[in-house]
């Protein structure tokens, strides 16, 4: 694709697969949830499910930007097999990390200790982690060769691949909800572990040609990519996730020491649910960035514009969702949240109405600062959204008593504000040295 000549058409058709692919996979929640709030037990199901869920992400939050840096780094045979060889070990380590979590002192100081978690929503998180344990490293594994489909220009074999994960994830669910009785958090635990792993064989299964293509080429031009270089660049953006996402467990443990803690907890993971839809399509925008930008940011003036209208789109959307009838319509009849559950998830949703808009910026200041190969100020980033969210938190909840979820909402909220603030600057600089007014 020609940068020079970069259109809105071109960015809409490259761009597509992968929003797909995100919405695809921001599906899984709400539906999982409405199978969830169905079975008996739902209040202490959702939470349940809702903190395994959490758990599982911290712990693959080391693999989760291997999609971007496949993008960036994968241009030859030999940066091939460096950055696959990168990703297994990694793949390695957060499997072991997920495995010593079930370990039961390890499990009972984390979700009661830690967590201050009720025993019995610990008792029903155990089993929902015990089958979540292949999830770190499908993950990795996919998104790996889901970075080299993207490099190759193959965006559509991304999204067919999370078509593969929905479908056996919702198969799964829909079985169990059928035919067993299977407790609401394990049913949830279980549809998103083997969808997963099947997403994970279906883009090997895909990836094959292209992968053999590199492979079968030249070794490149100039120096030989190093596993130190890779881990330089790396490690930052390791770091970034590891922080953004670790702030969900304490998210959960505010919520647990809240006013209307299970209550809280059972709203939380829906409405974060609703909310990640619409951030899905922002989520999907920073490979795009990545991969169209160009030398010299070439690409910058069109993938602005295209930023900005997906920014209105999202947010509008959202809007559309949290201040009409709508809102009844998703959490009552989609959701399967009974009345007084309903009103509580009605304000979060609406405070947090601008966050896909900020996840489009945040996508796009991300992807000029990874294409410059500058990923420290993505992690001193994620530091500030974290520590604000903290903040908030702690002022909210221990000293506004607030609901959980209420002061959960406009911590998120105040958060991403001061990391989208912080990145102006360093998203600015790099602009400037690409010659981009």
């Amino acid at each position: 694709m020609d940068k020079e000549t970069l259109t809105l058409r071109q960015i809409f058709f490259f761009w597509v697969p992968l929003a797909l692919t995100w919405l695809m996979m921001a599906a899984e929640g709400p539906f999982l949830a409405a199978v969830i709030a169905r079975l008996p037990d739902p209040k202490y199901n959702l939470a349940a499910f809702g903190v395994a869920f959490s758990l599982a992400v911290l712990v693959e939050s080391p693999i989760l930007m291997i999609m971007a840096a496949a993008t960036a780094l994968v241009k030859d045979r030999d940066s091939l097999v460096k950055m696959r060889n990168f990703t297994y070990a990694l793949n390695g380590l957060v499997t072991l990390v997920m495995v010593l979590l079930i370990v039961p002192p390890v499990f009972d100081f984390v979700t009661e200790t830690l967590l201050g978690l009720p025993e019995r929503v610990s008792n029903l998180i155990y089993p929902a982690c015990v089958v979540l344990i292949p999830w770190p490293a499908a993950i990795g594994y996919r998104r790996f060769y889901q970075g080299v489909l993207i490099r190759s220009n193959l965006t559509r074999r991304v999204a067919y691949g999370t078509v593969v994960r929905l479908s056996v994830m919702a198969l799964t669910g829909l079985v169990c909800f059928l035919f067993t009785r299977v407790d609401g958090a394990l049913v949830g635990g279980l549809s998103l572990s083997l969808g997963v792993c099947a997403e994970a064989v279906a883009s090997k299964v895909m990836v094959r040609r292209s992968e053999r293509a590199i492979l079968a080429g030249s070794p490149g031009v100039g120096p030989v990519m190093s596993y130190r270089v890779i881990a330089r660049f790396y490690f930052p953006l390791a770091l970034t996730t590891m922080v953004s996402v670790g702030i969900i467990p304490v998210v959960t443990f505010f919520l647990s020491h809240s006013r209307m803690p299970v209550e809280s907890l059972a709203v939380f993971p829906v409405v974060n649910s609703l909310v990640f839809l619409f951030r899905s399509m922002g989520i999907s925008f920073q490979e795009v960035g990545i991969a169209l930008l160009g030398e010299n940011n070439r690409g910058y003036k069109p993938l602005r514009d295209f930023a900005f209208l997906l920014g209105l789109l999202v947010t509008g959307a959202l809007g559309l969702v949290a201040f009409t009838p709508l809102s009844s319509l998703w959490f009552q009849q989609v959701s399967g949240l009974g009345r007084d559950l309903y009103e509580l998830a009605v304000l979060p949703t609406q405070i947090l109405v601008i966050m896909p808009g900020l996840m489009v910026l945040l996508s796009f200041q991300r992807s000029i600062l990874v294409k410059a190969r500058r990923t420290e100020p993505i992690t001193f980033a994620s530091i500030i959204e974290v520590g604000g969210t903290i903040v908030v938190l702690f002022f909210t909840i221990k000293y506004m008593s607030m609901v959980g979820v209420i002061g959960a909402a406009l911590a998120l909220l105040i958060g991403r504000v001061c990391a989208n603030a912080y990145l102006f600057i360093p998203y600015f600089q790099e602009l400037k040295k690409g010659n981009v007014p």
